[in-house]
Order: C-alpha cells, then sequence, then structure tokens
C-alpha cells in the first residue's frame, strides 16, 4: 500500500523537470495524478511513459476559464480533488530598466493568477468535504502546494518580474493557509534554488519554448551556470527528482502539521524552512 492510495492529485506543468518528477513519485506512492502541459503530445507521452493511473489536460492556465475546466476534469476523471500542486511556469528574464510591460505582467499571470484561479476552482472540492468530515468527528487532510523559487523570497538581478510572482505566490499562501486551515487543508510552498530543468540550463538556440505562438528563450549564460559550485554549499545544482521529495513531503500525511511554511529546497543556499 502506498501513502497516497487514492488519492487525486493536480500537477501542474508536469510533462516533463520537477512537474515530471513530482507526478512519478505522487504516481509511485499510490495517487492519481493529472498530466498537465501546454504542449498536448507532451503530456500524453509523459503519462504513457510514467504509467499508474494518470489523466491528461493540456491548455494555457493564463486564459481565462483554463484553470476551472483542468480541475472539472479531475473530478470527472475520478470524482475526487485531495492535492494541488501548481507547478507550472517559466522566465522571462531582464533588468528593470529594460523590462517590457507585457514580460512583467506575463510573470504574474503564470505565477500568481493561474495559481489563484487553480485553488479558487479546487475550493469546493477541498472545503465541503471537510464540513461533512468535521461534523462525524473525523480530520482528513488536503494538500496545496504552490512552487516558488529563492528568487521570490530573496530577489534576484534580472528576475523583478519573476521575483515578483514569486514573491506573490508565497503571499497567497499565507493567505489561502489562515482561510482553509479550519478545513484541513494544508497550504505551503516550496521555494527552489538551483536545480537543473530548462530554466537553468544553458542559454542556447535548442533551449526555447513556444508560449502564446511566440519563441520564448529558456535558460541561463554559462558563466553564471558555472558559479554553482561556489554558491551552493552542497556544492552542486540539484536535480528534479531531488526538487520533487521536497514536493512530496508536503503532499504526504507527514506534512498534516506543516501549514503556511515555505520551505527552501536550494542545497543549503541562505537555509532552510522560513515563515
Amino acid at each position: 500500500m502506498g501513502v497516497l492510495d487514492d488519492k487525486v492529485a493536480i500537477v501542474t506543468g508536469s510533462a516533463r523537470g520537477i512537474g515530471r518528477a513530482t507526478a512519478e513519485l505522487l504516481l509511485e506512492h499510490g495517487a492519481k495524478v493529472v498530466i498537465n502541459d501546454l504542449d498536448a503530445d507532451l503530456a500524453r507521452a509523459a503519462a504513457d511513459e510514467l504509467g499508474g493511473e494518470t489523466s491528461v489536460f493540456h491548455g494555457d492556465l493564463t486564459k481565462e476559464g483554463v484553470p476551472d475546466a483542468l480541475v472539472q476534469h479531475a473530478i470527472d476523471s475520478w470524482g475526487r480533488l485531495d492535492i494541488v500542486v501548481n507547478n507550472a511556469g517559466y522566465t522571462l528574464d531582464a533588468p528593470v530598466h529594460k523590462m517590457r510591460d507585457d514580460w512583467f505582467q506575463r510573470m504574474l499571470d503564470i505565477h500568481v493568477v493561474a495559481p489563484f484561479r487553480v485553488v479558487r476552482a479546487a475550493a469546493p472540492h477541498l472545503r465541503e468535504p471537510a464540513k461533512k468530515e468535521r461534523e462525524e468527528g473525523r480530520e482528513v487532510f488536503r494538500k496545496i502546494v504552490n512552487v516558488s523559487s529563492m528568487s521570490g523570497t530573496m530577489g534576484n538581478a534580472g528576475q523583478a518580474n519573476y521575483a515578483a510572482g514569486k514573491a506573490g505566490v508565497v503571499g497567497l499562501t499565507k493567505t489561502l493557509a489562515k482561510e482553509w486551515g479550519q478545513f484541513k487543508v494544508n497550504v505551503n510552498a516550496v521555494a527552489f534554488g538551483w536545480i537543473e530543468t530548462r530554466l537553468t540550463a544553458s542559454k542556447d538556440e535548442a533551449n526555447v519554448t513556444e508560449i502564446d505562438g511566440q519563441q520564448v528563450q529558456l535558460g541561463i549564460p554559462d558563466e553564471l551556470r558555472e558559479l554553482a559550485p561556489m554558491m551552493v554549499p552542497i556544492g552542486r545544482p540539484g536535480t528534479p527528482e531531488e526538487a520533487a521529495g521536497g514536493i512530496f513531503f508536503l503532499c504526504s500525511p507527514w506534512s498534516n502539521y506543516v501549514h503556511g511554511q515555505t520551505l527552501h529546497v536550494t542545497g543549503g543556499q541562505f537555509g532552510g524552512m522560513t515563515g
């Protein structure tokens, strides 16, 4: 038996990277998982490769109505919802004096507005069952994990837009924790440091993605990548699987009394658990 048997989870941006590693870990421990990505083919391929009980939903979560459709897809697939992991995101880097309005707004849309809309859509499926359970004298914990970043908690040059979005999701997390604790919905965030994904890979012509029909450059310059051993006390970037471990803990029964927190998963860079 797995610790998440019969639990239903949504993991946004779960066709690759940290999201995929998270989905794999949840599936391994018995959960049913909605695999979500902008790219339908990539999402289906990930679901096929991961195995387990999966369902696929593709769509741009920054578009009105899509977060609601995502949640409804989970309910239509399995009739319930227990875990929401707001992981989907990307970066558009520039210094403040060169930052375009649309670049700033895009980061707020994907990193704050989309998670807000997902959890708002999920509200009746997370809160209403708890009311009946409370009347019966039972505690059943459900989980929301929002993915933030050290950029959001510490700031980062060249990422004012991304940092603002990731700081915003921490504020959203703390507020939800105050509102939904009575319903035994644990709401926490994970702030990642240097994790080896497309966002921290080399910035080259091959490392691009398509957003709204436009090519978006991902990655960071190689000269910055070479600093990792000096910046991270453990001496290297983390893997997506190591990053997923932090999310899994906050989805598991072992986090039932962890609430309203931001867990830093950074290899020791700037410390650990913070309020």
